[in-house]
């Protein structure tokens, strides 16, 4: 079958506000370092104006939407479906997508589009304060079933199980993907997430996530379990594929009961923003064009190698054909 898309991304519609910081502006602020925290409108412009004086990076963001883009980089074929407001900010969202080479299914509508604050420290942490806007309205009725099943894998992010309209949206997306035929790939987002969806997380599990993607953290809280082998092999009884990544120790995969350790690349880390999504777009790109799943996590540990060194998460020089044939011989 001739697919349209290699991956179809759904996900919260955030334009990232990126700014470098030191650790008091955290501390002077309340801001909790290395997560991300949902706040709501007042809060987020209360941080924006103490910002002011700060050199500020934008980027049409959100993670799902950053992996979409960076399988895009890769010269993967991609859509992306969010909500964003009738505002500056969402129309620059649309046009910066576009421009990207993202097919767009993203309504806009009254109101202010999400944004997310990412307050980078010198030790290339990342803090996110995340106000969702209208992105937190995306429903079902905003699932295209038609476009969903033109793609070979759909890629959901765990952001959208925090609010009640997105959850049904990503469940309803996950359903129409499923009885298409379309593989489904969950990406745990936050381990904040576990705390209030880990039930759901593990009924998706068990059932039609074929590819999960998470962190360490993620993996320990999940299953319970400290020793990242154990955590993947114990997923991986119930999901067909799994990606567990170990920051700069590289990442497992887990596939037809292999595991695949990948070894994580030397870099210079000044911010870790996008990390987790472009090793995502690289796994994704990888499996969707042919490459096999130790290649694929190669491809995936190099770009998020490549997004660490930089500012952002979009890759401000991107892989050329050439070179993912060099990495992966």
């Amino acid at each position: 079958m001739n697919h349209t898309y290699d991956v179809y991304g759904v996900g919260n519609a955030i334009m990232d506000i990126q700014v470098r910081c030191e650790d008091a502006f955290l501390e002077n602020n309340g801001i909790e370092k290395g997560i991300m925290t949902l706040v709501e409108e007042h809060r987020q412009s209360d941080i924006l104006n103490a910002l002011s004086d700060h050199r500020v990076h934008y980027c049409s963001g959100g993670s799902a939407a950053n992996t979409i883009v960076g399988i895009r980089d890769f010269g993967g074929k991609v859509a992306y479906a969010g909500k964003t407001g009738a505002d500056d900010y969402g129309h620059r969202y649309l046009n910066e997508m576009r421009d990207m080479g993202v097919a767009i299914e993203v309504e806009t509508r009254s109101g202010q589009t999400g944004t997310c604050v990412v307050l980078v420290t010198p030790d290339a942490q990342r803090s996110m304060l995340t106000h969702l806007g209208v992105s937190n309205t995306l429903a079902v009725t905003d699932i295209d079933a038609s476009e969903i099943a033109r793609a070979q894998y759909l890629y959901v992010e765990g952001y959208l199980f925090a609010g009640d309209d997105t959850r049904a949206a990503a469940l309803h997306a996950i359903a129409v993907a499923k009885q298409a035929g379309v593989k489904v790939a969950l990406t745990i987002s936050d381990p904040f997430l576990i705390h209030i969806c880990k039930d759901l997380f593990w009924q998706l599990i068990r059932g039609p996530v074929d590819l999960l993607f998470c962190n360490q953290e993620e993996a320990k809280a999940l299953t319970g379990l400290e020793d990242p082998i154990e955590c993947a092999r114990e997923i991986h009884q119930y999901a067909t594929n799994v990606a567990l990544t170990l920051g700069a120790n590289g990442s497992l995969l887990m596939h037809e009961n292999q595991l695949i350790p990948i070894e994580g690349v030397k870099t210079n880390a000044i911010d870790t923003t996008g990390a987790g999504d472009m090793y995502a777009a690289g796994v994704l790109y990888g499996i969707t064009n042919g490459l096999s799943w130790k290649q694929a996590g190669h491809l995936g540990s190099h770009a998020a190698a490549r997004i660490v060194a930089q500012l952002g998460a979009r890759m401000q020089q991107c892989f050329t054909q050439e070179e993912i044939t060099q990495l992966l011989n």
